[in-house]
């Protein structure tokens, strides 16, 4: 109990005065080792080097870069473009359009702030024009936006698979069917919520006009489709997805789309790279903390307080989730996915639960938990693009998060929603 003690509170005062969560969890991995009698600056620089030294995590930079390009290179655009040609002329139909979009870039990038970043410059604007409430326009896009980290290529899932020493292409093909469930939940919540007011909606695109949004968005959606069917053919790793998915992007857009300058290249991977050094080094911060973690033996104290609902999965699964949403309103996702994973995963292999599955739902909430105030990385991206007072857009996310929370909340309930599809997968 003492070092859960010392774990959480040296974590929690640290970010309280400021510190940024990177060094926060060095300065608890240091308090932990001083209360051990174990202090050793080599073993902290040992641990950050070998902490960001991972093959897998290569996949993060280039899955990052990969979007980046997409954004850029006019990828994105016609993805949206598309998805208004074939339903933009139903009854609140740009709301239908910015999910299908949000869904498609989920599966071209996997990163969630990017993907809502881009939705809500193109398509907020265009929402309020035909009549929605800005709020509710800039919280659908939201809630689109953290489809990303459960749809494959995900980072949060690469990011698990590390920490918690799970297939990451299990990860991925377990992450297609409750990533599409949480885009029909947020169908479902938008057709509840646009039967009030009245509406501008445009004419149906005539099949030429359609056939033509898809020629031009049929390079983009060819490349889910590539990373797919190369993961379950065993024909590329992960990582090497990763590489694919951005030389792809990058030869589209230049040879293909010729929207991409040397410029606009330049602002991309320096982007892409001030992203991925803030992402890296929190992983290797994360490494140390965790070394401490497993030195202390800090999981098995976690399985002894939890030892009671071991016996009931469910109920534990529940207790977690409810943890995780209420640790995601004070911290970002891959902190979260990199300290509490490894220390769930005992408790959670006790109880016989399956830990691809536990990955999935695990992820699926931390993604959720981007839309909880007062942190909520993706609610502020949106707001700030938006232009939307940060009050406002926590009012128009409410039903969409809920929506999504009832998905996660049937997936507890029911297991083999997901657990069966994804064994048929893979």
């Amino acid at each position: 109990m003492i070092v859960i003690a010392i774990f959480v509170i040296s974590l929690f005062a640290a970010m309280a005065i400021g510190v940024p969560i990177s060094y926060a969890l060095i300065l608890c991995a240091l308090a932990m080792m001083y209360h051990l009698d174990l202090f050793d600056a080599q073993i902290v620089a040992q641990g950050l080097v070998n902490g960001a030294d991972s093959f897998p995590l290569m996949a993060v930079p280039f899955f990052m870069l990969a979007g980046e390009l997409m954004n850029a290179g006019g990828l994105s655009k016609r993805i949206v473009a598309m998805a208004i040609a074939l339903v933009g002329h139903i009854k609140g139909g740009l709301g239908y359009v910015t999910i299908l979009a949000g869904c498609v870039l989920a599966a071209l990038s996997g990163s969630a702030a990017a993907d809502a970043a881009a939705l809500a410059a193109l398509l907020v604007p265009m929402m309020v024009k035909v009549g929605h409430s800005r709020e509710t326009s800039a919280g659908l896009v939201a809630s689109a936006g953290v489809i990303a980290p459960v749809l494959p290529p995900s980072i949060g899932l690469i990011l698990f698979g590390v920490a918690a020493n799970v297939s990451i292409t299990k990860l991925f093909l377990a992450g297609i069917v409750p990533g599409l469930l949480l885009g029909m939940s947020l169908c479902a919540a938008w057709f509840l919520v646009s039967r009030r007011g009245t509406l501008t909606t445009t004419e149906r695109a005539p099949l030429r006009e359609l056939l033509k949004a898809f020629k031009e968005g049929i390079w983009a959606l060819l490349l889910p489709v590539i990373i797919l069917v190369g993961l379950r053919a065993g024909i590329f790793t992960p990582t090497e997805a990763g590489v694919v998915a951005a030389v792809y992007a990058l030869l589209v857009s230049v040879l293909v789309y010729r929207e991409m300058t040397w410029k606009t290249l330049y602002q991309v991977l320096v982007s892409s790279v001030m992203t991925t050094a803030m992402v890296m080094f929190l992983v290797a911060s994360a490494m140390v903390a965790a070394w401490m973690i497993t030195v202390a033996d800090l999981p098995s104290a976690v399985v002894g307080l939890l030892e009671p609902l071991i016996d009931s999965p469910r109920l534990l699964m529940l207790l977690i989730v409810i943890i995780v949403i209420v640790i995601g309103m004070a911290m970002d996702m891959s902190p979260i996915i990199l300290i509490l994973a490894p220390v769930m995963m005992p408790v959670v292999v006790a109880a016989g639960i399956d830990p691809v599955y536990f990955g999935v739902i695990f992820v699926m909430v931390c993604a959720v938990s981007l839309l909880t105030p007062p942190v909520g990385v993706v609610l502020n991206v949106v707001a700030g693009v938006s232009k939307v007072g940060f009050v406002g857009i926590v009012r128009g996310v409410l039903p969409f998060l809920l929506a999504e929370l009832l998905i996660i909340g049937l997936l507890v309930a029911f297991p083999q929603l997901l657990i069966v599809p994804a064994q048929w997968l893979y």
